[in-house]
């Protein structure tokens, strides 16, 4: 037999041997069934130390924190690809897209604990993803929009289903939102694309409206009832949609017209909050690491109904 073709052959069998390698250390491909939705899951080659059913659960209490919030799960059939990281723990690289209809990366290390899977945020914060639309533009200016939106709504979802303390929700939220302020030359949320005003400058975006939405309705509606509007009405990731057409469906759900003026306030020019008077208000007091709650603050029905925890079934 010529050297090519034995050449040609050991190649052959070796690429074939690495396959079925591959496929032995690969988790088998599993489907998630929530209200209604069926997400299918597969994983790439790789070892995982927790059982495959620790996983799933893990995804399952993700998905059921988004169809909480959002009303129902945003999406009929979507993909997640786990990624197992071989000598690493804990969970990071999660990227969602509207493709196929919907698709969500992410990868798990090796040695992840249970309790790593029980505080994890990233798996809810890329499955809120899914429940907004693309938006329109070049890319990047309305960046925050999408992902303010998933920094702010995820501590409440897993807040309504009781996976997060409610004291937790509000104390990071304090922790982190000065991140999102703005600083020497900012050109508002639309032009200045820095980490800090992408996630936690939009988070304080959705923030500020889902407080004066509830001002504007007595408290009868909040944030939550926009989004959901804009879910129903097939603003999901896997449709491109202006920016204004977002802010209309969602505004008309609450009567108010709270989100399409925040934005004309703050996408071209720095907004400036205090902060520490909007927690006070609420009545949110950190102190040496501990929040606790003054319920006779001015907006403590607000910040109640916010984060108000999944009323138990019957």
């Amino acid at each position: 037999m010529p050297c090519f073709r034995i050449l040609a052959l050991f190649l052959s069998v070796g690429w074939a041997f690495s396959a079925l390698l591959a496929a032995e250390d690969s988790l088998p491909p599993a489907q998630i069934k929530v209200d209604g939705a069926v997400i299918d899951v597969t994983f790439a080659p790789g070892k995982i130390d927790l059982p495959q059913e620790r996983i799933l659960a893990w995804i399952t209490t993700a998905a059921e924190a988004v169809t909480e919030y959002f009303g129902r799960f945003p999406l009929p059939h979507p993909r997640i690809l786990v990624h197992p990281a071989e000598g690493r723990s804990g969970i990071f690289h999660g990227t969602t897209y509207g493709s196929d209809g919907g698709f969500t990366r992410i990868s798990v290390g090796q040695h992840t604990s249970q309790k790593e899977l029980d505080t994890d945020w990233m798996m809810t914060h890329e499955l809120t993803h899914m429940a907004f639309p693309d938006i329109a533009g070049d890319g990047r200016e309305h960046h925050w929009i999408e992902e303010g939106m998933a920094t702010y709504i995820e501590p409440i979802a897993r807040c309504q289903i009781g996976n997060l303390k409610v004291e937790q929700v509000w104390g990071e939220m304090a922790k982190y939102m000065p991140q999102g302020l703005p600083e020497a030359g900012d050109q508002g949320l639309d032009n200045t694309h820095t980490w800090g005003r992408t996630y936690w400058g939009g988070a304080l975006y959705w923030l500020m409206a889902d407080i004066q939405i509830r001002q504007r309705t007595r408290n009868q509606k909040g944030l939550q009832d926009a989004m959901r509007a804009i879910v129903a009405a097939g603003g999901t990731i896997v449709h491109e949609w202006p920016i204004e057409k977002v802010l209309k469906v969602g505004d008309r759900s609450t009567g108010t017209t709270v989100l399409a003026d925040l934005y004309n306030r703050m996408k071209a020019s720095p907004v400036e909050t205090d902060l520490d008077d909007l927690w006070r208000k609420l009545g949110i007091q950190v102190k040496n690491g501990v929040v606790t709650f003054n319920d006779d603050a001015p907006l403590a029905e607000i910040r109640k109904a916010i984060t108000a925890l999944r009323k138990p079934a019957g």
